[in-house]
């Protein structure tokens, strides 16, 4: 386990991210959602409530050039469960696990963004709880090594987390031209503190000039009742 701050901070672009676990105390499942930007297309959004979850929203939208990857919903509630991603997936988990899918049978039908040469990963989760019970499923969809014609996927699966640890992935693994898609398993983080702390800690540790917005939610494993901060760059 290492520590969010080190990581984050030691990363100049590390794209977008979700971070998953479970708070210090136990008592809450922990997720956290941030995209940052180079464009001034990517950093001209910021992050609106949309019913129980979140949509990206032009900041200026006479600076909006392509809405296609950029505005999205990340973050959707299908009854017990909290739906976390990187693009427009968070729909198709949304109607998959709607239909009776489980959440890796429903992104069977995507891949990585068509974004060459990059071929941004698409990263998801997805939290379940109630109960008093809680588990979580993280995703990512990437390209073979930066041929667009094969698509890598994996599924990790988390039973029971202990509390004070988080999984951690994200987009890019640096800054670079092409970006280096993100490698290896989801990496194992500390969860420290409250709400408030927690959410200043991932803000306070992201690259200032690239940051643009955060999403951070606290969800009671025994009420279900949740508490959510949303950060934003642009004001």
């Amino acid at each position: 386990m290492i520590s969010l701050r080190e990581e984050l901070s030691g990363n100049s672009y590390p794209g977008r991210g979700i971070v998953v676990g479970k708070s210090a105390d136990g008592t809450k499942a922990v997720t956290a959602y941030f995209i940052m930007g180079r464009s001034v297309n990517s950093r001209n959004r910021v992050f609106v409530t949309e019913g129980e979850g979140i949509r990206t929203e032009a900041f200026d939208p006479a600076l909006l050039s392509d809405p296609s990857l950029i505005i999205y919903a990340p973050v959707r509630v299908l009854g017990n469960r909290t739906i976390v991603t990187n693009g427009d997936q968070t729909d198709t988990v949304f109607e998959g696990m709607k239909a009776g899918q489980t959440f890796e049978e429903s992104l069977r039908v995507r891949e990585f963004e068509p974004d060459a040469p990059n071929y941004t990963p698409r990263i998801s989760a997805v939290l379940n709880v109630g109960n008093g019970n809680y588990d979580f499923e993280m995703s990512i969809l990437k390209s073979d090594d930066g041929d667009p014609d094969a698509c890598n996927r994996f599924t990790y699966s988390y039973s029971n987390p202990k509390a004070g640890v988080g999984r951690f992935i994200h987009t890019y693994m640096e800054d670079g031209n092409p970006l280096p898609s993100y490698k290896g398993e989801p990496t194992v983080v500390e969860i420290a503190g409250n709400i408030d702390e927690f959410t200043d800690l991932v803000w306070n540790s992201l690259d200032e000039d690239n940051k643009v917005s955060l999403f951070v939610r606290f969800i009671d494993i025994a009420t279900g009742e949740t508490e959510t901060r949303i950060v934003n760059k642009n004001q």
